[in-house]
């Protein structure tokens, strides 16, 4: 008679947290959260607090708040934090399908969550300001604390092609920041560099959307807004709520054909050795770190990045 040897549960769960999905859900949830606690607080301050926020600051914010999402889970997931990215990751065949909704639901609730987490933070600032009544437009509007929301200049479609486009450079600019056949960021700099990027963008190309750029960041909290007592209007007010949605995948994927065209396709060939010839090679001394390969056991010259060959970061904002 066979004995049934029962497995702890603590075993058990030391083997789902090291799955690889589980990480990777994890990392991004963690990663997103981080990003969308600092930008979405930033906002707050500048809606809220007068004096003590500003424009420049809703940038900073965001921007360094990407630089600790990619510290934070670089390595693990990629540290997308941006629903745009993973889906181009997986348009080009650089991620399987099969992890799309892992990414994209680890995002979408570390931003839910960052979007509570702020809302409990600066509630009682959020009812003073408005009077105790959460208002989505107006004077004393606190909705756009945590999603953007049309200006009166812009119109609908004009809003998508601006979301379209500042995507676009977005992924263009991440396409190169983690090329190695190119002219990438230096080991350890990918995520401080990732972050001006992302000011960058907010300085100059944010005025006319607010630069949402992203899935992952506008959706979730525009959803716990809606549960929050902001009602209905976060999703009818100019029909808007679908735009960062739908735009930045679009835009993120356009800038990565782009870069590929335009820069991808035209690579430098390295000249080819012989086995044990004595030949020298016309290339830069490699300065990457040598790292392993557990899986096979065998090494390779690959960068210790935040930026796995398959898993281009991105980010984000607001």
């Amino acid at each position: 008679m066979s004995k049934v040897v029962s497995i702890p549960t603590a075993t058990k769960m030391q083997v789902i947290w090291r799955n690889e999905i589980v990480r990777e859900f994890l990392a991004e949830f963690i990663s997103t959260f981080v990003m969308m606690v600092f930008g979405l607080g930033a906002v707050a301050h500048m809606v809220l607090g007068g004096k003590l926020g500003s424009y420049l600051a809703v940038n900073l914010g965001f921007g360094f708040g990407v630089t600790m999402g990619v510290h934070m889970a670089g390595n693990i997931s990629g540290a997308h934090m941006n629903a745009a990215v993973t889906f181009t990751s997986c348009a080009l065949g650089r991620m399987s399908w099969k992890k799309f909704p892992v990414y994209v639901l680890g995002q979408f609730l570390g931003s839910f969550v960052a979007a509570a987490t702020i809302y409990g933070l600066f509630y009682t600032a959020i009812i003073d300001f408005s009077g105790g009544k959460l208002m989505v437009t107006g004077p004393t509007a606190t909705a756009n604390i945590f999603a953007t929301y049309l200006p009166d200049h812009m119109t609908l479609w004009r809003g998508f092609l601006d979301e379209v486009v500042v995507t676009g450079v977005l992924q263009l600019c991440l396409s190169a920041i983690a090329d190695k056949d190119n002219n990438p960021a230096l080991p350890g700099t990918q995520a401080i560099v990732t972050g001006i990027l992302v000011v960058i963008i907010g300085i100059s190309l944010g005025m006319n959307s607010g630069y949402a750029i992203n899935p992952s960041r506008d959706l979730p909290p525009r959803f716990f807004t809606f549960l929050a007592g902001w009602g209905s209007q976060v999703f009818s007010t100019k029909d808007w709520w679908w735009v960062p949605v739908v735009a930045p995948p679009l835009g993120a994927y356009c800038g990565a054909i782009i870069y590929l065209f335009f820069v991808g396709s035209n690579k430098r060939q390295e000249p080819q050795v012989l086995e044990n010839s004595l030949t020298l090679e016309d290339r830069k001394i490699p300065v990457l770190p040598k790292t392993m390969s557990h899986q096979h056991g065998t090494s390779s010259l690959t960068p210790v990045s935040v930026f796995p060959e398959d898993r281009p970061s991105v980010l984000y904002h607001n």
